[in-house]
């Protein structure tokens, strides 16, 4: 039986904008699969257009974060946000770039006992503060984050990618969309050369 991708409508590939279309082909190319987000999210190719966009300027840029602590936001956040999808889909990239097989199990359950550096600590912190009370952030979140060796930009991007997965955990919810099978295994089990 094949899961469902989405509640709404998924378009054919054929059928979509040839831009979409082509960067749906390129993730397939690179990792065997099309993960289920790109295919709910073509329902609404400008809104696709625009999720990623803003996706890509956050995880992909230059930044003080490095790409493993940006998805360590990413899987905490998701899991006090109760995301399945997000969850396990970034819980594999978090694998893969931290080869730590366990680390993302952790933070998806309990992430005050993973094992973090102090700084690691401090940004998750204000991440899951940012993504379940922005309204209560303060200098005081600024000064620990400073204390802990964050920049401002840091201090943004942390934010940032915590509020942007807010929105991708609702829409994924609202989607009824359901990780692909092919994350579960993805960065458990050392590849072989």
């Amino acid at each position: 039986m094949t899961e469902r991708i989405s509640r709404f409508p998924v378009p054919e590939l054929a059928d979509l904008p040839d831009d979409i279309r082509q960067r749906i082909l390129a993730v397939q190319e690179r990792s065997g699969f099309v993960p289920s987000v790109f295919l709910a999210l073509a329902h609404r190719p400008d809104e696709f257009r625009a999720f990623f966009a803003y996706h890509d300027a956050l995880m992909l840029k230059p930044s003080g974060l490095s790409k493993g602590e940006r998805e360590m936001i990413v899987v905490a956040t998701s899991a006090a946000n109760h995301c399945l999808y997000c969850v396990v889909a970034h819980g594999a990239i978090l694998r893969i770039h931290e080869k730590a097989p366990l680390l993302a199990d952790q933070l998806a359950t309990d992430w005050t006992r993973a094992p973090l550096t102090a700084r690691q600590r401090a940004m998750l912190a204000f991440a899951l503060k940012v993504a379940q009370q922005a309204n209560t952030v303060d200098a005081a979140d600024d000064e620990a984050l400073y204390a802990a060796g964050f920049s401002q930009e840091d201090i943004w991007d942390i934010g940032a990618i915590a509020a942007f997965f807010a929105l991708s955990n609702r829409m994924a919810g609202l989607t009824g969309m359901m990780p692909n099978a092919e994350f579960y295994m993805l960065g458990r089990v050392p590849r072989t050369p």
